[in-house]
């Protein structure tokens, strides 16, 4: 029997994310935390202890250049994801990004520039497109369990009560259409398999200047007509819904699906509930990762949909700002 390669991972920040994939990371056969960096060395020392890390950096750049580190989790603010994703795949690091990987389509291309010619694997955090519900769901679309689609509606809202948060800042790439609204958007065109052709969006602005409540239309080719919501002023909601010309799918937990999470298929006036197993939902983020820097495997969430994730998404502030429609 051979040994199974492990790769060693290195936290990048000490975001609260990262204690979703500490984890699955322990029990993975092919990957294990060795370090963790914060630019204030204390605060790394005492991370790495509070959570078992046997290697604590003081700066970024030394993480970087950690050789057991082998792939780099990017959990900062928005708006250093592009800059130490790059910085880490140029040290010939593999790389998982928190969405949203980038704030503009463009720096998606300097990203995939980057994983190209360093020959790394690169990838955006959506955890959710790991789960079988996710794939099932996918799988009914393409197969006609109900028809031609007509409408999907997605919602993604929470109450942020944190004062100081960073999602708050708009020069940090704040906002609830970047930190949630993007799930719905993901969603919507993973599912249809296509990029929506226009756009409309509107928003409540907060003291800060970011979008506390964002509502959006995208409308897709077929006629297809797609509607999300988001926010941090609303109690936690999370939900979508695909209505097709013979059915509808109810997606109750669509973000954050557990193993043996339902959804709800209605066909002729009787609805089924459709159970789905699944293993924990960032071990299987993380076993794709491995399954790319170690078998070569292209990631499930491609840097093509990345960026049209990240031009979609551009175009609804854009129209929210302007108050008109938005061509794609």
């Amino acid at each position: 029997m051979t040994d199974v390669p492990v790769l060693g991972w290195g936290l990048l920040g000490t975001a609260r994310i990262n204690r979703m994939l500490i984890p699955p990371l322990r029990v993975s056969p092919r990957n294990r935390v060795v370090a963790v960096a914060s630019r204030d060395r204390a605060r790394a020392v005492a991370y790495a202890a509070e959570w078992g890390i046997g290697r604590a950096h003081g700066s970024y750049e030394d993480l970087l250049a950690d050789p057991d580190v082998h792939v780099v989790y990017v959990a900062l603010p928005n708006h250093l994801h592009v800059e130490w994703t790059v910085r880490a795949a140029r040290a010939g690091k593999h790389v998982l990004c928190e969405k949203p990987l980038a704030l503009a389509p463009s720096d998606v291309d300097r990203v995939a520039a980057a994983a190209r010619e360093c020959r790394v694997a690169v990838a955006e955090a959506f955890m959710y497109r790991h789960h079988p519900q996710t794939l099932r769901i996918k799988e009914l679309v393409d197969g006609g369990a109900v028809g031609a689609i007509r409408l999907v509606r997605g919602s993604f809202s929470f109450p942020l009560t944190r004062p100081n948060d960073v999602r708050l800042d708009p020069a940090m790439g704040g906002g609830s259409l970047w930190d949630v609204g993007c799930y719905p958007v993901s969603f919507t065109r993973f599912v249809l398999g296509t990029e929506p052709t226009e756009v409309f969006g509107q928003w409540t602005l907060g003291p800060t200047g970011i979008d506390e409540t964002f509502a959006g239309q995208m409308l897709f080719p077929g006629g297809v007509v797609a509607q999300l919501d988001c926010g941090f002023r609303s109690p936690l909601r999370a939900e979508v819904e695909l209505v097709g010309s013979d059915g509808t799918i109810l997606v109750r937990q669509p973000w954050k699906p557990v193993p043996g999470v339902s959804f709800l298929l209605t066909r002729e006036g009787k609805a089924d509930e459709v159970v789905v197993d699944g293993e924990e939902l960032y071990g299987l983020e993380i076993e794709d990762l491995a399954d790319a820097a170690l078998l070569g495997r292209p990631p499930r969430v491609s840097l093509v949909e990345s960026r049209g994730n990240a031009a979609t998404l551009v175009a609804l502030l854009e129209s929210a700002r302007s108050g008109r429609a938005v061509r794609m």
